[in-house]
This record gives structure tokens, C-alpha cells and sequence, in this order.
């Protein structure tokens, strides 16, 4: 997690580390729109009304946990999820994670961006690249490329809430499930619209606080499952049995492995709100502090570089 030193435009705050995330995590493939924001609280915020499939924005960190807490009842209500989740935001280990997809490069799409892959200034190119469209507003969720693992716009478009709070600096010691959960700020990740180019780059943290709102600012729903008892299908190694496969970056589907992501296939629907989460059971970062295999099988996590 964090940046090397060699990485151009890098930020102090950006410490780089190893990270060992034990559980599979599950994390929306978009930001949440103005079409599910309406579908749940029912008023619109937002700056840009052009689309319903814009990213909500003008919502604060407070206004993100209300919005899940309102979700999180109505599933309730209406008897829960199959194996109990509830939503939450990610923490920012986990989107720094599903950001990089297998990637240990500045961006999850390589060594630079265009804003062809990206929405963000291209007046301010990162690391001297070619200027490019600025767009000067949010696009429709999914309108431009996702990352290797099916996750749109993790760079870019809007800056996207974590759940921890704000740690000037993280530390250069190895950690497992890393999560800060008091302090006056609020960590955001991804960069937006408005930035430059170093601003939407993987390892970028930003914070603010938990009140504050800007229309270039939303947030993604992640959630976690509940622990397995031992001997369950996924203690095996084995895929939980509400998920499919999705294929890998080099085609190839098949068997059940640790380098996959998976699919819920229930979608949840609320009035219009589809939430299509991915399933994370990759931790192998090549480089960037994450260790190869983190997730761990039975018996513990299992770490190499």
C-alpha cells in the first residue's frame, strides 16, 4: 500500500508498506448514483443533474452513513441477504486494493492516463504526459474503461469515501486489516473530475471532514460477509455457493482460485437501486507492499512476496 519513492509527483502522506487483508471483501463495481441516492433518501443533492446515472455527489461522509443506514434497514425489512451483509464503505485499504486490481503501477491502466480512461483535468496531465478533454463535470457511471478486475471509474469522476478516518501517516511496518476508526477527518481516495492527474493515481489519500460536501465528491458501498465456520465451502478453498466465476484478465475461467474475483449473482433491488457487487479474493499485488497471496487459506493468512 502507498507508493514507492521512485514514483513521480508522489505524496509524503503516501508511505509505502505491506498490507495483509485476511477476509474477501465485497465492493460495488460503480460509485453510487443519483438514481440509487433518490431510490433511498429520496431528495437529490447534486450539482449535476444532466444524468441519473451520474455518481451522486455533494454528499458528505455523515450523509454516505445515512444513506447506508437507510439501505441496510430496508434489507432488513425485508428479511435480510442470504448470508446476513450488511453494507458499509471500504475501508481504505480495501480500495486501494480493488483500485490497483494486480497492479503495482501508478494507475491500474499503467504508467499514465488519458482522459479517455480517466475523468479528470487533462489541462493537468500527470508526469508530463499529453494534455487531453476536460470535461468539467461527472460522467455516467461505466462510461469509460474499468480496471483488470471489472471496477469502474476508481480513478477519477468522483472522490470516493473510505471508512477510516484520517492518519497523516501510515507507517512503513507491516499491518493486517488496517482500520482507523477515530479522528476529526475523513479519508477520500480516487481523485475527481476536477483534479489533475497526480490527484487520481492509485496511491493518492486525501481527507476532509465528516460534514463537509462538494460536488466533486461521492462514495462506493462495500460490504463485508460473515465469518465461515470451519470446514464451510470457502474454509475449503472452495467458491461460496451465492457466487460464478468471472473470467481472468488472460481469458482463461475454470476452477476455484484465490486470484479470482467473483460475481454476486443476486442482485439486490430496491425500488432503482441495483447494487452489483464484486467479490475481492485477491490480495497478490505485485509489488506495492501487498503480498502475493494475503487472503490466507485454512489455518491462517499465508503471505509471499
Amino acid at each position: 500500500m502507498g507508493s514507492p519513492a521512485d514514483e513521480a509527483d508522489r505524496l509524503s502522506t503516501e508511505d509505502f508498506h505491506k498490507v495483509s487483508l485476511t477476509r474477501g471483501y465485497w465492493l460495488a463495481d460503480t460509485a453510487v448514483t443519483q438514481a440509487a441516492w433518490q431510490a433511498i433518501i429520496g431528495r437529490n443533492p447534486v450539482e449535476f443533474q444532466d444524468d441519473k446515472f451520474n455518481p451522486v455527489e455533494e454528499v458528505s461522509w455523515d450523509n454516505a452513513q445515512e444513506f447506508i443506514t437507510e439501505l441496510n434497514r430496508r434489507i432488513a425489512e425485508a428479511g435480510g441477504t442470504e448470508e446476513g451483509m450488511l453494507f458499509r464503505l471500504p475501508t481504505e485499504a480495501e480500495w486501494e486494493h480493488a483500485c490497483r486490481a494486480g497492479t503495482d503501477t501508478p494507475f491500474s491502466f499503467g504508467t499514465n492516463i488519458t482522459p479517455e480512461q480517466v475523468n479528470y483535468n487533462g489541462n493537468r496531465p500527470y508526469a508530463n504526459g499529453e494534455k487531453g478533454a476536460y470535461r468539467k463535470k461527472t460522467v455516467p457511471v461505466k462510461s469509460l474503461p474499468p480496471n483488470p478486475w471489472g471496477l469502474y471509474e476508481m480513478h477519477g469522476n468522483v472522490w470516493e469515501w473510505c471508512a477510516d478516518s484520517w492518519e497523516e501517516h501510515l507507517g512503513e511496518q507491516p499491518v493486517a486489516d488496517p482500520y482507523h476508526a477515530s479522528g476529526s477527518f475523513r479519508v477520500m481516495r480516487g481523485g475527481s473530475w476536477g483534479g489533475n492527474g497526480r490527484n487520481v493515481r492509485s496511491a493518492c489519500r486525501f481527507h476532509y471532514s465528516p460534514d463537509r460536501r462538494d460536488d466533486n465528491v461521492g462514495f462506493r458501498l462495500a460490504s463485508g460477509h460473515k465469518l465461515r465456520p470451519h470446514g464451510s465451502a470457502q474454509d475449503k478453498g472452495q467458491p461460496p455457493p451465492w457466487t460464478r466465476n468471472v473470467r481472468s484478465s488472460d481469458g482463461q475461467g475454470g476452477a476455484w482460485s484465490r486470484k479470482k474475483c467473483w460475481l454476486l449473482v443476486p442482485r439486490l433491488c430496491l425500488g432503482m437501486i441495483i447494487v452489483k457487487l464484486r467479490f475481492i479474493w485477491e490480495a497478490g499485488l505485485q509489488g506495492q507492499g501487498f503480498p502475493s497471496r494475503s487472503l490466507g487459506t485454512r489455518g491462517g493468512s499465508e503471505e509471499s512476496e
